[in-house]
């Protein structure tokens, strides 16, 4: 098992969207995620961390703005906080080890899946393309990636 931590070198490097989102807890625009519209095989990994969080076969199109995941590759990478800000009551979502801000998971997602929609800004995750998995050091994961 690798060793997920919250790395300052990669920290120091993000850019200013990719900080504020993990780091301060922020939220990219909707729609303008690099990966919301991303639809190669592969695994999400927290861009601080690299610790995996969400396979591409979880993946579906909410139409809220965000990449929409109905749950998480690895459920002990993934921590759940309530967050009261913005006056309401909301589930935040966190990379575990990195501690990185993800976003929020919502009761509306497919009732077929779960019924859960992680709701998860692009600015926080690394795409890792099933074809790099191995090289990468992902290869345990490679057969929850459907193609």
């Amino acid at each position: 098992m690798a060793n997920y931590t919250k790395n300052p070198d990669i920290i120091a490097n993000l850019s200013p969207e990719e900080f504020y989102v993990t780091q301060e807890s922020g939220t990219e625009r909707p729609g303008t995620g690099k990966l919301l519209d991303n639809k190669e095989p592969g695994l999400y990994v927290d861009i601080v961390s690299g610790e995996p969080l969400f396979a591409s076969s979880d993946k579906y199109e909410s139409g809220c703005g965000w990449p929409s995941f109905t749950k998480p590759i690895n459920k002990q990478n993934v921590s759940e906080f309530t967050d009261k800000s913005l006056g309401m009551a909301r589930t935040e979502v966190r990379s575990t080890f990195g501690d990185s801000h993800l976003g929020h998971v919502f009761s509306d997602g497919p009732r077929d899946a779960g019924g859960l929609r992680y709701c998860i800004n692009s600015a926080s995750l690394r795409f890792v393309h099933r074809d790099d998995m191995d090289a990468e050091g992902y290869g345990a994961f490679r057969e929850q990636i459907k193609i």
